[in-house]
């Protein structure tokens, strides 16, 4: 399994979305598959409206079957899996073949697309298999391998705690990040040590406040900090408002020293990242 890859079951169009920070897990298991069958599990899909499960039958047969949520329209569904197979024959007619499996999504291709696949994902480019028969254009379907950027959730990577309250951070999400070449992943390092810092800052600097910014509401909090050539600055809110002056000057003098520690060069690509956190009643 490579962590944050999702499936999206679709009408007449099937996402396979693979994080762009899950590339040396994928070459992994594509190294370790066979050369005809790669097959790799995916993540639980919390943005789909249902997902597929297999049931065991009184009879002892398995069903495929899809649990929704009620009384929602099914739009996008959950897959457990995927399996590419080349045993699909270029005489057979069809460009390519899929079908839910259990409670996953089977893809059987030609061993010449299966070969396009694998070497599409080492390069880490989107690779596009048109389902169906060559003469019926009208009902083909399309399996898309996308590569999205990464979503990271960490939790309790910074806690603090003041006058009986919390505040925890608890999601990261890169909202723009430099290009890399394709097939190149870059060292996350750098980034890591960079946002816990700010986030620590950003922590130190309300700890004073907890108490108020929980009494007028604003329990989550967002700060998005931008790291560009020609600028560099941060954005702190709550409730898709700006953080009143008093807190913002807060965090000033603690977070400018650090976002600007990170140093400024003409060749680097733009950061955008947002860090979420939450403040909490101590009930130790």
């Amino acid at each position: 399994m490579v962590p944050g890859l999702i499936v999206d079951l679709e009408a007449q169009r099937t996402c396979i979305k693979i994080p762009t920070n899950g590339y040396n897990e994928l070459m992994k298991a594509l190294t370790k598959s066979n050369e005809h069958v790669l097959a790799i599990g995916a993540c639980f899909n919390e943005t789909a409206d249902s997902h597929l499960i297999c049931v065991q039958g009184d009879d002892g047969q398995y069903q495929t079957q899809a649990i929704s949520i009620h009384n929602q329209p099914r739009k996008v569904t959950g897959s457990c899996f995927f399996i590419f197979s080349s045993a699909l024959k270029a005489s057979a007619g069809y460009l390519a073949k899929s079908s839910i499996v259990e409670d996953g999504l089977m893809v059987q291709i030609t061993v010449e697309t299966m070969a396009e696949l694998r070497r599409s994902l080492r390069e880490m480019k989107d690779y596009i298999v048109t389902c169906g028969r060559f003469d019926q254009s009208d009902s083909q379907e399309l399996v898309c391998v996308q590569w999205v950027e990464e979503k990271c959730t960490l939790f309790q990577k910074s806690e603090y705690k003041e006058n009986g309250k919390i505040i925890r951070w608890t999601e990261l999400f890169f909202l723009q990040r430099g290009d890399h070449p394709k097939g190149e992943v870059t060292d996350s390092a750098e980034h890591n040590r960079l946002t816990e810092r700010i986030a620590r800052a950003f922590c130190l600097a309300l700890c004073p406040h907890l108490k108020l910014l929980k009494e007028d509401g604003m329990a989550k909090l967002g700060l998005r900090v931008t790291f560009d050539p020609q600028e560099v600055g941060f954005v702190a809110g709550s409730n898709g408002q700006p953080l009143p002056a008093q807190y913002l000057n807060a965090l000033d003098s603690v977070l400018i020293p650090v976002i600007h520690s990170r140093g400024r060069k003409r060749s680097d690509e733009p950061i955008v990242m947002e860090l979420i956190f939450y403040i909490l009643e101590n009930i130790t």
